[in-house]
């Protein structure tokens, strides 16, 4: 039967070891291969995508040409550069995959402003980080630059943070639907969507990025979809990991998920915003599924319903 559904890309899906687009446009091409799978399997589909490393990057590359006359862009403005410029990496890979399959289907990439409150208390703690690990060195170094904040991530360095407020609404919701119900695969909410906040009736951009996972939660509820799959590193959510009594979720409630939660099974980093965007679809469509997963398990998601699987 027929599924709208909202798949949600993790950053390994995009960019890899190679930074260059090439690099970026040969991991959305592997990428591509698997998400075909939905199109093949007749399901309306709706591909949203992070942008942490491609946004910072940019921020970067900016800040190091900026001149009087030449000076760098905002963050918001920034994000709408990367959606730009991945969803014509991603748009180009998914149409040469189609094609092999001799599936004729048109593809676009929308532009998506997300909506946040100016009151957000986000806005006083940066807290999601952005674009490259730096070395302590390197961040003293551009912390005599710039007014950024850095925090150590993962254990695998430094890096800046921006605010992160919640997503409260999608400025193109209506045309995402549109799109959808004539048959266009759309990418959307790219990098969690260009943050904007509403004064006097007109759409402002903020220094902040937005959850990838939020922003995809939000689409998926605004559209109604019967599915949310959010696409991470690994095959199944675990508790206790790395711990000798590690356990896969396959089967699970949000009763269950929210249980896991209190008992801080979930890294507030990592897969804690994966879960908890998947229980906010769910307290939001009853009838809808969430599912958490890798790439390669797609297959065994449209034939076997294997993965973490998500239910009221």
């Amino acid at each position: 039967m027929k599924k709208r559904i909202v798949v949600a890309l993790g950053g390994n899906a995009i960019l890899t070891t190679d930074p260059s687009a090439r690099g970026q446009q040969k991991a959305l091409a592997h990428t591509s291969y698997y998400l075909a799978d939905f199109i093949e399997a007749g399901h309306e589909l709706i591909i949203t995508h992070g942008n942490g490393p491609q946004v910072g990057n940019l921020l970067l590359q900016q800040q190091l040409s900026a001149t009087d006359k030449n000076p760098a862009m905002p963050v918001d403005t920034a994000v709408a550069m990367t959606q730009g410029s991945i969803g014509y990496w991603l748009e180009n890979a998914l149409v040469d995959e189609l094609k092999k399959r001799n599936i004729s289907k048109n593809v676009a990439t929308l532009l998506t402003q997300v909506v946040v409150s100016e009151t957000d208390p986000a806005f006083q703690v940066p807290s999601k980080p952005i674009g490259p690990f730096l070395s302590k060195e390197e961040m003293e170094a551009e912390k005599k630059q710039t007014a950024a904040t850095y925090v150590e991530d993962a254990g695998r360095g430094f890096r800046k943070v921006v605010p992160s407020p919640n997503p409260i609404d999608i400025v193109e919701y209506p045309v995402i639907e549109q799109l959808v119900e004539n048959g266009v695969v759309t990418i959307a909410g790219g990098g969690g969507g260009i943050p904007v906040v509403i004064k006097n009736g007109t759409y402002y951009g903020v220094e902040a990025v937005i959850d990838k996972d939020f922003a995809s939660e939000k689409i998926a509820e605004l559209v109604q979809a019967d599915m949310l799959v959010i696409l991470t590193g690994v095959d199944h959510v675990s508790i206790n990991y790395n711990q000798p009594n590690q356990s896969e979720l396959t089967n699970v409630t949000v009763a269950d998920m929210e249980k896991y939660i209190v008992e801080n099974q979930f890294a507030p980093g990592s897969m804690l915003p994966k879960v908890l965007a998947a229980i906010t679809f769910i307290k939001e469509n009853n009838n809808g599924k969430a599912v958490i997963t890798s790439l390669e398990n797609i297959k065994n998601l449209l034939e076997e319903e294997t993965g973490t699987i998500i239910t009221a």
